[in-house]
């Protein structure tokens, strides 16, 4: 199997004569932590968009292990593996944290309309959420409601739902958005654990996460590609330098 997950070929996407994302080449490797990252308006969620296909591309492929999901819909890109968690966090509040996973389990059993069917019936879906609230450290957690919860955990439950689904490929869309500084530092260290064995491509506007977890980082500017490779190299990029902070002086050091 190829090191490359996920491929775009001259992705382009166009909105009645503006071009949101121009002939972006991405090659995310696998079992990589994969940043997209860029100023405002930069094109990262339209991208996102894109290899979700909650929008078409005008023109540009996207290959996935190889194969060619162009012309696929959300709900077939999902079977591939290919399962995003989203900028606002989506869980549903008058559940338990338990029940909002096993609802992820469900999904990936394709019996998530069997609404007549007993809560005991779902029993055996018990054993397998707690063990994914365990690797999102919220297994004490698991009977609360989840209203109840502060922002951060309601991220944690968020990704722990989309490891419900068995993802091969996690899309995290602004994942410490909106967070403190003790929250950002715990949904990265997460980040940082769930990556064990599986692929992440995260759009992310905190450097200080970007920083730590990624290993690769593509940048974008304007919904073109401007610069890519490890921070390091990226950040002393005066191309990227003027693009996020107008100057070329100094690193990219904490740029939100």
């Amino acid at each position: 199997m190829s090191d490359v997950i996920l491929e775009t070929r001259q992705l382009t996407k166009e909105f009645k004569g503006f071009t949101a994302v121009s002939k972006v080449d991405l090659s995310v490797a696998r079992g990589s932590i994969h940043a997209l990252i860029g100023p405002n308006g930069a094109g990262k969620t339209t991208c996102f968009n894109l290899l979700t296909k909650f929008l078409e591309p005008t023109t540009g492929t996207i290959l996935f292990n190889g194969h060619d999901i162009t012309g696929e819909r959300p709900a077939q890109i999902a079977r591939r593996g290919i399962i995003r968690s989203f900028q606002i966090s989506a869980v549903f509040p008058h559940l338990t944290l338990l029940e909002n996973v096993r609802l992820g389990l469900q999904r990936r059993l394709g019996t998530s309309y069997h609404f007549w069917k007993s809560e005991k019936s779902l029993k055996p879906l018990d054993a397998r959420a707690r063990e994914l609230l365990a690797e999102v450290g919220l297994e004490e957690l698991a009977d609360e409601q989840t209203v109840n919860l502060p922002y951060g955990r309601k991220r944690a439950l968020e990704i722990a739902t989309t490891l419900a689904m068995e993802p091969e490929l996690m899309l995290l869309d602004e994942p410490t958005q909106g967070m403190g500084h003790e929250d950002v530092h715990r949904v990265a260290e997460l980040i940082k654990r769930v990556s064990a064995g599986r692929t992440i491509l995260m759009v992310e506007h905190n450097m200080s996460v970007v920083s730590t977890i990624a290993d690769t980082i593509t940048v974008l500017q304007r919904g073109a590609v401007l610069a890519e490779g490890p921070y390091a190299e990226v950040s002393k990029n005066p191309q990227v330098m003027e693009a996020y902070m107008g100057t070329t002086e100094g690193q990219l050091q904490g740029a939100h």
